[in-house]
């Protein structure tokens, strides 16, 4: 679509008056530490706010730095993050403060160039922690950011294509405070979605999640939260345990090993050291 220059500056004042107004306050949001940063924006991922909050502070008590982080077992890394989901976040975390102190002397790249070669960090990863963690003016699109967009611009299509909404958010950051601005469209993201019905149905790129119960995710957080507990466990204690479900259980305890969550010596799992 053709971007209007009075259209976008209506909409940016629109936004900050949300915000001014109706900005939520999350202690991520009082710190611009990068390490503090990449923590609570891999803990972001796929994961609400609401989760996330009692967790951050636990994790980041338990964890203050990128060297103490590095210098944890990924058994510590993965104790802490019980109760989030999506161990895997957690491996990554602890594989990027490895790199951020081998590679990079400790201090966190503010390049998303650089960033998207970290485990666990996407493009719009790299560039969410570039704007949060350095007040960067970079470009990306999240869920909340989508349905502000789509919502604003695009109100009455449907199969709204990502490329269409990344020349409008380039339009519309605010290049002296893109930190901030961006906390703006989430939040009225958010807004929007509690209103009613989620502007980013309308994406072509929106997808159900699949169903956790049952699901080999549910099956792979339950090995990790039993090896966390038990320290070690047989393979057989493990399929005993799960028992309806003991050949899904052989395969996916391989593939935690081959993931490098688990190790196996002489028929004894625990998590990798």
């Amino acid at each position: 679509m053709e971007i209007n220059v009075a259209s976008i500056d209506l909409f940016k004042i629109f936004i900050w008056d949300f915000y001014n107004k109706n900005k939520r306050s999350f202690v991520w949001r009082n710190t611009q530490d990068p390490y503090a940063i990449v923590v609570s924006e891999i803990m972001l991922q796929q994961t609400q706010t609401h989760r996330v909050e009692q967790k951050y502070e636990q994790f980041m008590a338990a964890f203050t730095t990128f060297e103490q982080l590095a210098q944890s077992s990924l058994y510590d890394v993965l104790s802490a993050w019980q109760g989030l989901g999506y161990n895997r976040r957690g491996k990554y975390l602890h594989q990027i403060a490895v790199k951020v102190m081998e590679q990079y002397g400790g201090v966190l790249p503010d390049s998303p160039e650089l960033l998207v070669t970290f485990p666990g960090i996407g493009p719009a990863t790299a560039s969410s922690i570039c704007a949060f963690a350095f007040n960067r003016p970079t470009v990306f699109i999240e869920t909340n950011i989508r349905a502000v967009f789509i919502d604003s611009f695009f109100h009455s299509r449907t199969d709204v294509d990502d490329k269409e909404l990344l020349p409008l958010i380039a339009a519309t950051v605010d290049r002296d405070n893109p930190r901030e601005w961006y906390y703006a469209l989430m939040d009225y993201g958010v807004f929007l979605k509690k209103r009613g019905s989620n502007p980013s149905r309308k994406s072509k790129h929106h997808t159900k999640q699949s169903c956790f119960e049952g699901s080999d995710r549910q099956l792979r957080g339950a090995i990790i939260r039993l090896l966390v507990t038990h320290h070690t466990l047989t393979v057989n204690d493990v399929t005993i345990l799960f028992p309806t479900d003991s050949a899904r259980i052989i395969i996916i305890v391989e593939q935690l090993i081959k993931e490098g969550f688990v190790t196996k010596k002489n028929n004894v799992l625990q998590i990798a050291q």
